[in-house]
């Protein structure tokens, strides 16, 4: 809308795309008037199609310069999209998802340590503070949670392995709510004191728990 070529420009390039063989898909996002007067009331730059009038004068004109994009009730642009934040991505997920793959939440999973301080990005954090600490076993103090010797101690401690399955349906639940609302990435942040041991050898086991469907 802010350049006044755009319906022409619009047409010109579907019909060019037509004649190399390929069909666009023309997505058409719609909001009420209440809404779009709502939305320029909060911010600085005005409506374009308001002139000299109010807020609300604008939308006709806009809605009429728009009115071939958006077609007819017979001949409507390819697709419709809601106005609520939420709804628009449901439609979008239902025209372009590609299946169920395409919406997933791509969980992130990192390690840290408590005196360090917890992450500033993490979404959820499992503390594994609760776990014996191979930073008293001299032999384990030098080496990390990637080292298979400290990996099987840490999962050898009897709670390891009921947190793990605990902890991986909690996952599973706030991973299907996340998509729900439309979160597309999340950041699991496992913690222990240092960051070095234990923290480390969970989070691949966690991840291996975590159900495909739940994240990409």
């Amino acid at each position: 809308m802010r350049s006044r070529a755009f319906t022409t420009d619009l047409k010109t390039a579907i019909s060019e795309l037509g004649a190399k063989g390929v069909a666009p898909q023309v997505v058409f996002l719609e909001a009420s008037d209440e809404a779009l007067v709502r939305r320029f009331e909060n911010v600085r730059r005005p409506h374009r199609c308001r002139e000299r009038g109010r807020i609300v004068d604008g939308s006709p004109r806009s809605a009429a310069m728009l009115r071939s994009v958006r077609g007819d009730r017979r001949h409507r642009a390819g697709h419709l999209l809601a106005e609520r934040p939420r709804a628009a991505r449901q439609d979008e997920r239902a025209y372009f998802g590609g299946g169920s793959a395409a919406g997933a939440v791509r969980l992130t999973i990192m390690s840290f340590g408590y005196k360090y301080g917890l992450p500033v990005d993490a979404d959820l954090v499992a503390d594994c503070r609760f776990l014996p600490n191979p930073h008293w076993v001299p032999e384990l103090r030098p080496l990390t949670g990637q080292d298979a010797p400290v990996r099987e101690y840490v999962l050898a401690q009897p709670a390891a392995p009921a947190f793990l399955d605990a902890y991986s349906k909690v996952l599973e639940v706030s991973l299907a709510g996340f998509e729900r609302e439309g979160k597309r990435f999340v950041t699991l942040a496992v913690g222990c004191t240092g960051g070095k041991h234990r923290s480390v050898a969970m989070p691949e086991q966690l991840a291996a728990r975590i159900p495909a469907a739940a994240c990409g």
